[in-house]
């Protein structure tokens, strides 16, 4: 388990990272949910939202992120 310093050291940075991303994410080149390899199917009476490419940018993210706070 992790000490409650570093507990709220990624609590923080992970508030950062979304606060930024709210107050500058409209100025971003890309969008996210918009982003090469997500897919949308559009029918007569529903709307389908597969976000892979978000998602696998995502995972890739949170996972050097959590390697970063791993490593003593």
């Amino acid at each position: 388990m992790a000490s409650p310093g570093k507990l709220l050291i990624m609590l923080g940075s992970l508030l950062l990272v979304a606060g930024l991303l709210l107050t500058y994410g409209p100025r971003l080149p890309f969008r996210t949910g918009r982003l090469p390899g997500d897919f949308v199917w559009r029918g007569r009476s529903a709307t389908v939202y597969f976000p892979l490419g978000t998602c696998l940018l995502l995972s890739v993210l949170f996972s050097l992120l959590s390697l970063c706070f791993r490593r003593r």
